[in-house]
C-alpha cells in the first residue's frame, strides 16, 4: 500500500506568521496533531505539532551544571538552551515550528512511512511531490490500514407476496 492510498489531500496549513495561538485552536478543532507550514510563496518550510505547543507551556530548563575541581561546566549548550527559549517565547509559528521536516512522496509505501515515525518519533508526515505539498499522512492513517476492511453493506431484497 502506498501514501497516495491513506494520505490526506489539501490539508489544512498554516503560514510561518500564523499566530500560536491561532493553531492551538485549529489542532483542537480538527483533532489533528500538526500542520504543515508555508511560506508566503506557498512552499514547504516546517512542520507545527501539539508537541512544539507544549513545549512553550513547559518551564524555561535549567542547564546541568557539573562541578569539577570548583569550577562549573554546563552540561547544556547556550544554542540548545537559546532554542529552547525561542521554543517557549514563540508568538509566531515560525518560532515554534520544526523546520525542515521530514517529508515523504506519494508513492513511498506505508512500511517506510511506518519506520519513519517510529525512528524520528513524528506523528504526522508531509506528502511532497515535485517539490509542492499535496497530503499529509498521520499515525491514524497507518494505523487504519491495519484494521480489516469494512464489509459491504448487502441490499436486502424485499419479497412482496
Amino acid at each position: 500500500m502506498l501514501v497516495k492510498e491513506i494520505m490526506t489531500r489539501n490539508p489544512i496549513t498554516v503560514t510561518d506568521k500564523t499566530e500560536i495561538m491561532a493553531v492551538a485552536k485549529i489542532l483542537l478543532d480538527n483533532r489533528i496533531n500538526g500542520v504543515p507550514v508555508l511560506d508566503g510563496a506557498g512552499n514547504l518550510v516546517g512542520i507545527v505539532c501539539q508537541s512544539d505547543l507544549i513545549a512553550q507551556q513547559k518551564q524555561l530548563p535549567m542547564p546541568s551544571l557539573f562541578s569539577f575541581l570548583d569550577g562549573y561546566i554546563s552540561l547544556q549548550s547556550p544554542k540548545s538552551m537559546e532554542k529552547a527559549v525561542r521554543k517557549i517565547a514563540a508568538t509566531t509559528v515560525a518560532d515554534a515550528m520544526t523546520a525542515n521536516p521530514v517529508t515523504v512522496a506519494p508513492d513511498s509505501g506505508i512500511e517506510t512511512v511506518a519506520a519513519l515515525m517510529v525512528d524520528h518519533n513524528l506523528h504526522t508526515l508531509p506528502v511532497v511531490e515535485h517539490g509542492q505539498l499535496v497530503g499529509v499522512v498521520g499515525k491514524e492513517d497507518i494505523l487504519r490500514t491495519l484494521m480489516p476492511a469494512e464489509p459491504s453493506p448487502t441490499k436486502e431484497t424485499s419479497h412482496d407476496h
